[in-house]
């Protein structure tokens, strides 16, 4: 499940990010509103976590811009000021709930998990096709309605970021920053590993894989059946 993180503080925006990727979302970011609303519409989250205070267009305004356009993903508003009436102004402009700064991890995780419970999304996420379907909660993987399969955290994230870009390349950069994140033992001879350890989970025929494909020189994709 995609998390879109909008916040101009460069100590606060990667902290949530790296712990929305804990917790095993995908995190996308970006640090102004012409950015954010950029990246919502090329990464279609499934939720937006949006500080009130940006530079050029603020929070207020992406969120007007964005319900104006007819995009309904749920909203957690951020900010430094609880009074009333900002609160109201969001919540009129189209926020779903607020959090005050400063917060811990623990709250934030907990109201992005309410937002999605009320949006319907929080167990199944969006699947992407209609033969893999990702439990965040057991960290498992569907594959064509099979049984679950318990997956290691790292196996998770891969399969995660894949299914999110189904059908499409995903670069070896970008595969190795969401699952090892900053750290530096996260490398292309791990990630060969990772994914080889994975095709032995969801492969029918490991030594010849049709769902988890290489792309030489690039990247790895998911080639997904399309959803029913």
């Amino acid at each position: 499940m995609k998390v879109l993180v909008v916040d101009d503080d460069p100590e606060l925006l990667p902290l949530v990010a790296f712990a929305l990727r804990q917790a095993g979302f995908i995190a996308v970011e970006a640090q102004s509103g012409e950015k954010g609303l950029q990246v919502l519409e090329a990464e279609r989250p499934d939720l937006l976590i949006l500080d009130l205070n940006l530079p050029g267009i603020d929070g207020l305004e992406v969120c007007r811009r964005m319900r104006a356009a007819g995009d309904r993903t749920p909203v957690l508003m951020l900010t430094v000021r609880s009074e009333e009436e900002i609160q109201v102004q969001g919540l009129d402009a189209g926020a779903d709930d607020f959090l005050t700064k400063p917060f811990s991890p623990r709250t934030l995780l907990a109201r992005v998990r309410a937002l999605l419970r009320r949006a319907g999304m929080e167990r199944e996420g969006r699947p992407g096709d209609g033969s893999i379907m990702l439990d965040e909660e057991l960290r498992a993987v569907r594959v064509a309605g099979h049984a679950p399969i318990r997956l290691t955290l790292l196996e998770f994230r891969l399969l995660q970021l894949l299914v999110a870009n189904g059908g499409r390349t995903v670069p070896a950069e970008n595969l190795l920053r969401h699952v090892w994140g900053s750290r530096p033992h996260g490398d292309r001879q791990h990630l060969k590993q990772l994914v080889h350890r994975l095709r032995q989970k969801i492969e029918e025929d490991p030594q010849n894989p049709k769902l988890l494909c290489t792309d030489s020189g690039i990247g790895y994709r998911l080639e997904v059946a399309a959803a029913p």
